[in-house]
């Protein structure tokens, strides 16, 4: 790197540094950070980069395809915007510039519970549906509600969160206070001061980005003033006693598409398949949540060939090119989830940088499809990858 101009990105981790100098450091960590030593979070990475690709010549690449179809629908690349908590608190009103990005590179927007901007803020994108995480809480009132303002707002696929029962421990939000316990000094360490040491953000978002509020939940959130007590709301209303008959529920209650997101597990994966979800997400949260289990791309073939014939299979964890969207296809998944990455690059450089880096994504995948001898993403089995 120290020998590059670095005048254009050229990578996802290129986006990331940027983002590293523009938020503050809270936020960063937030985002970028994972469970305890975050073995998992380096894991998830590591292990998509070890699965090598094998490569054919001499195969006319004259006419490639990248599109595949996922739910009924055609999409421009195997790739899902994942949803990610905070991730509007990144470029002014995050969500909404992510969802145009997502559009104009034709693939699905999932918006989080615990986004900023609100779905129906999201829904004024375009006509074009977009799809919402819901975590249970233990008020299904509130769950009630929401499924019923998705539904009205343009949602066609539900991404339910099952592996948030409890909390993770992310050591880097300790150290910055994300998990309470400051001092004054401390408190004005984290705020005011690292608000002044990031001047554009603090413009940009601080004071021209509001409301700072977790606007799906806002309605039901008395007296909270930023997101530290949509936070504080949130954590106090997890289930931790959901099982797989709170599942049979939503899937009577929800009409549309039912994605469970946060299977690691064959049997679990099974499980999914007979309560009547449409599709999985092998997911261990980005690393998120317990530190030391096994990576998505080791556990992506063994779910698939278990239960791949009989559901639909997503991946998210590590993901970080076009090449490893090719991974994924090989291993058995239809499409594969990034969270990180489109909220960094928006951090980096808002809706056109998003653009930048789902094109780069793109043309990496064309590359490995053109060298590996399958110029359509839809015939991408194991051969692509080396026994």
């Amino acid at each position: 790197m120290g020998q590059s101009l670095n005048l254009l990105p050229a990578s996802v981790d290129d986006f990331r540094r940027v983002a590293e100098r523009r938020l503050p450091r809270f936020l960063f960590d937030y985002i970028d950070g994972g469970a305890g030593a975050e073995v998992t979070l380096r894991r998830n990475t590591a292990d998509w980069e070890a699965v090598q690709l094998n490569q054919k010549v001499l195969v006319d690449a004259s006419r490639m395809d990248t599109s595949v179809e996922l739910f009924g629908q055609k999409l421009a690349m195997p790739l899902v915007l994942a949803p990610v908590g905070m991730g509007g608190m990144t470029a002014r009103r995050g969500e909404v510039q992510a969802k145009r990005a997502a559009d104009k590179a034709g693939i699905p927007f999932c918006l989080s519970t615990v986004g900023i901007c609100p779905m129906e803020e999201v829904s004024q994108v375009s006509s074009t549906p977009f799809w919402f995480q819901l975590y249970m809480l233990k008020d299904r009132g509130v769950v009630q509600d929401i499924l019923n303002r998705a539904a009205a707002h343009g949602v066609d696929t539900l991404v339910f969160t099952i592996d948030l029962a409890v909390l993770g421990t992310r050591y880097r939000d300790i150290r910055n206070g994300m998990a309470g316990g400051l001092g004054p000094w401390g408190r004005l360490r984290s705020g005011v001061i690292d608000y002044m040491l990031h001047p554009r953000w603090a413009l940009d978002v601080g004071l021209r980005g509001g409301p700072h509020g977790f606007g799906n939940i806002a309605p039901y959130v008395q007296q909270s003033k930023n997101p530290r007590d949509y936070l504080n709301w949130t954590g106090s209303q997890f289930d931790s006693s959901v099982t797989w008959t709170d599942i049979e529920w939503l899937r009577k209650v929800w009409p549309g598409k039912l994605v469970l997101k946060g299977i690691l597990d064959v049997a679990d994966a099974r499980d999914a398949v007979r309560v009547g979800a449409d599709g999985l997400i092998v997911s261990n949260h980005g690393g998120r949540q317990l530190d030391g289990v096994a990576s998505t791309a080791a556990m992506l073939p063994r779910i698939a060939d278990a239960v791949g014939t009989e559901t639909t299979l997503l991946v998210d964890g590590g993901i970080r090119s076009g090449q490893d969207l090719v991974r994924a296809l090989a291993l058995g998944a239809k499409a594969a989830l990034v969270g990180r990455p489109w909220v960094m690059a928006l951090a980096a450089g808002g809706e056109a940088a998003l653009t930048r880096m789902l094109g780069l994504i793109k043309q990496d995948m064309r590359t490995a499809l053109g060298l590996t001898g399958i110029p359509n993403a839809r015939d991408v089995t194991r051969a692509a990858l080396l026994e």
